[in-house]
């Protein structure tokens, strides 16, 4: 489901459940998630492998050919060392576009969760599948992301995950021209968001009534009742956490997935074991993950097989 590229970015080492098909094509629908929250979401998992960091620890060259890792991650490359570009997953990043690979992170050197999620979805569908990735740094959900139903001012940033979700499905055939004429279902959403609310008391303490009611509003706005939802736990620093505030909002993050109305169509997915420490990562940026990219590809890959689960239990459910 992969082909081989030689990336753009840097060549030495690496270069670098189913619908039923539209009555008048005869094609299955376009499989569509959305992929929302803050800087982790943009994801700062460095792709290169520069000394400089850290002799190139966890980057994603490194753990592609490190003996420790390199047969875990040997399906991002092919036999000559290049990178793979999906053949059926497409992805959308605010100004970014193109076909799955490697470098659509915050910048094109680096990668968030989408790439995990992607492989994961992308060898679960026949059909196309297309990513649509909506998310800024340094947002919160009290404020930024407030969904209507929190009451105060709805935020600007819930207002453009509708408004740029919605005039992008509207113009599919323009923004993707090769997917032709074919219609699309929106499958799911992922959120990796938090800590921007984590920092703050009082948007800590609210944190799951909005995060409940973003989810509810999300749907209502989307117009697909039991959207399904995966919530990717704010879990940097790993295990040892113990700052309260922290644990509060991880708590609240996965105590959400248990309401009563949640059960089968969301899903919380655990990221603390997904930590690394600096000294194997290309950076001491904690908030960001250490900018470790297996951190981020295996925030995406949980995600993708929670969404896959989700998505075949509502499937089943028709």
């Amino acid at each position: 489901m992969f082909l081989a590229i030689q990336s753009a970015m840097h060549v030495p080492l690496i270069a670098g459940g189913s619908n039923p098909p539209d009555s008048h094509t005869n094609v299955r629908p376009l499989k569509v998630f959305i992929l929302a929250g803050q800087s982790n979401m943009e994801g700062a998992g460095f792709v290169r492998a520069e000394e400089k960091r850290n002799g190139g620890k966890g980057s994603l060259e490194f753990i592609v050919r490190d003996p420790g890792t390199a047969n875990k991650y040997k399906h991002l490359v092919d036999k000559e060392g290049q990178w793979l570009v999906s053949d059926h997953v497409w992805i959308h990043f605010l100004t970014r576009k193109g076909k799955l690979r490697p470098g659509f992170g915050a910048k094109e050197d680096q990668i968030g969760p989408e790439l995990g999620f992607g492989q994961v979805i992308g060898d679960s569908y026949k059909e196309p599948v297309l990513l649509i990735k909506l998310a800024w740094g340094g947002k919160s959900l009290a404020k930024d992301f407030r969904p209507p139903s929190s009451g105060g001012e709805v935020g600007p940033y819930y207002k453009e995950i509708i408004d740029r979700t919605k005039t992008l499905l509207g113009n599919l055939k323009k923004e993707f021209p090769e997917l032709g004429d074919r219609s699309y279902e929106l499958a799911g959403f992922g959120w990796h968001q938090g800590w921007n609310d984590r920092v703050n008391q009082s948007f800590n303490n609210e944190y799951e009534k909005n995060l409940a009611n973003f989810i509810r509003d999300i749907r209502k706005d989307l117009e697909v009742k039991d959207l399904p939802f995966v919530i990717a736990e704010t879990g940097m620093s790993g295990t040892e956490e113990k700052h309260p505030r922290a644990l509060s909002l991880m708590k609240a993050q996965a105590a959400v997935a248990e309401y009563e109305e949640f059960k089968g169509n969301v899903a919380f997915v655990g990221t603390r074991s997904f930590w690394r420490d600096k000294d194997v990562s290309p950076s001491g940026q904690a908030y960001h993950w250490n900018n470790n990219a297996e951190s981020y590809y295996l925030i995406g890959e949980a995600m993708g097989n929670a969404m896959v689960k989700l998505c075949a239990a509502r499937s089943s459910s028709k």
